[in-house]
């Protein structure tokens, strides 16, 4: 049986690492496409041992926004599979940075659709969707079916590419799909995002190494799923006969304040909540301490207040179902982050 080939960008990241992980255990041939700058700094691939490139595992550089680049990557390795998951991704710089986001988030998935339409057709192409598509929807429980209700740059941008993927399985006859995943947090999440802010912080505090843990918006209310269960998805959805789109969430929805709790009891803590929006505090009532503090700063300039998916048709189609819940999930972000601090 030949081996089969897949292109991953966006590989230094948290999706693209343990998906890589999941590929090389089935025994594909995986490229990791990497930017320039995040060649340099690919610190997460030496969780799984990839420090070195192999036969099964090589890297290559690209930039999305160069078709000639993309296209000669395509060209040259006629990939079974191409993950696209490289993106602006930050909703909050979506709004600073518009048309950076643009080129990569919308006109780099053309680029990919472009070069695989006219170099290689059998390629299977997936596509890193958002939940942040759908906006401030009226559905409390969101599916396929669900009306986009963008209120972002990077919503606005991730829907365009949403789009070009569906038409270009329509038009021409690809096998593409997107992957409308819902949060999905991990371990190797960067500090950027707000659930690995909390848990760093929470342990930096019980370490001492932080007196308290600037946030934002506390209800805000998201599904939170595990990185892991979700790259299974992905792969999933490239081995099906027909192509189509799935969402990908846990269910459950719980708000930024629910994650804090939950992170603080797991190590140890108590928070007692006094006062309200940009005046609220955060006491751990076992220490007596003042330990969260909320900054206007950390808000968005228009936020998306309620996500709750609906993964029935993956559990359907792909037989897919996830092994982490909220608490198991951050129990091991927060085991990660003791042994690290």
């Amino acid at each position: 049986m030949k081996t089969k080939t897949a292109i991953i960008t966006g590989a230094s990241g948290q999706d693209g690492a343990y998906l890589i992980e999941l590929l090389l255990k089935k025994n594909y041939r995986v490229v990791a496409a990497l930017r320039r700058n995040s060649n340099i700094n690919s610190s997460r691939f030496s969780s799984f041992g990839l420090e070195h490139v192999t036969n099964n595992f090589l890297k290559a550089e690209i930039e999305l926004t160069e078709f000639s680049n993309v296209a000669k990557l395509i060209y040259d390795k006629k990939p079974t599979e191409f993950y696209n998951l490289a993106a602006q991704s930050f909703v909050k710089t979506s709004f600073s940075q518009p048309i950076y986001s643009t080129h990569v988030n919308s006109l780099g998935v053309i680029h990919c659709l472009e070069a695989i339409r006219n170099f290689s057709p059998k390629t299977k192409f997936y596509q890193a969707s958002t939940s942040e598509m759908f906006g401030n929807t009226i559905n409390k429980r969101i599916n396929e079916k669900t009306k986009f209700a963008p209120v972002s740059p990077y919503a606005v941008t991730k829907l365009y590419s949403y789009h070009m993927t569906k038409l270009y399985r329509d038009a021409y006859n690809l096998f593409c799909v997107n992957g409308i995943l819902f949060n999905h947090e991990s371990p190797l999440r960067g500090q950027e995002f707000v659930t690995q802010k909390i848990i760093t912080g929470l342990v930096k505090i019980k370490k001492n190494k932080q007196k308290y843990l600037p946030l934002g918006n506390l209800d805000a209310y998201r599904d939170w799923g595990h990185a892991k269960d979700y790259v299974k998805a992905m792969w999933l959805m490239l081995q099906q006969k027909k192509s189509t789109d799935y969402i990908i969430s846990s269910g459950k929805t719980h708000s930024i304040r629910d994650f804090v709790n939950k992170s603080a009891k797991y190590l140890g803590m108590n928070i007692v909540w006094e006062g309200s929006g940009i005046n609220e505090i955060g006491y751990d009532k076992i220490s007596n301490k003042k330990i969260i503090k909320i900054n206007k700063e950390f808000y968005r300039p228009n936020e998306v207040n309620y996500l709750k998916g609906d993964s029935s048709k993956a559990k359907r189609i792909l037989k897919w179902k996830p092994e982490y819940n909220l608490d198991r999930l951050i129990a091991d972000m927060c085991d990660a982050a003791l042994k690290k601090y």
